[in-house]
């Protein structure tokens, strides 16, 4: 299971400007529900973790938010500044 490479997949087959949410990356990853709900809390630190290195944008609404705000409720990922980095 790599969560990473979920997430960049999952961005990189929508358009540019569109987002994800974190839990398609979860579901991607477990079918189950009890499973994928198990895995949010990893999905989002991967989340933190893309968007401190600029790869990925987290937003709530129209505002961005620092990965550091990844726990504070329903958030959307989108391709970041240093997308292309993610596809190497």
């Amino acid at each position: 299971m790599d969560i990473e490479a979920t997430v960049i997949q999952l961005l990189g087959r929508r358009a540019p400007e569109a987002s994800i949410c974190p839990s398609d990356v979860a579901r991607a990853l477990a079918a189950d529900e009890a499973a994928w709900r198990a895995l949010m809390p990893q999905v989002r630190e991967v989340a933190a973790a893309l968007a401190r290195s600029g790869r990925v944008v987290i937003t709530q609404g129209a505002e961005r938010l620092s990965p550091e705000d990844v726990d504070r409720g329903p958030v959307r990922l989108r391709r970041g500044p240093g997308w292309s980095k993610a596809q190497k």
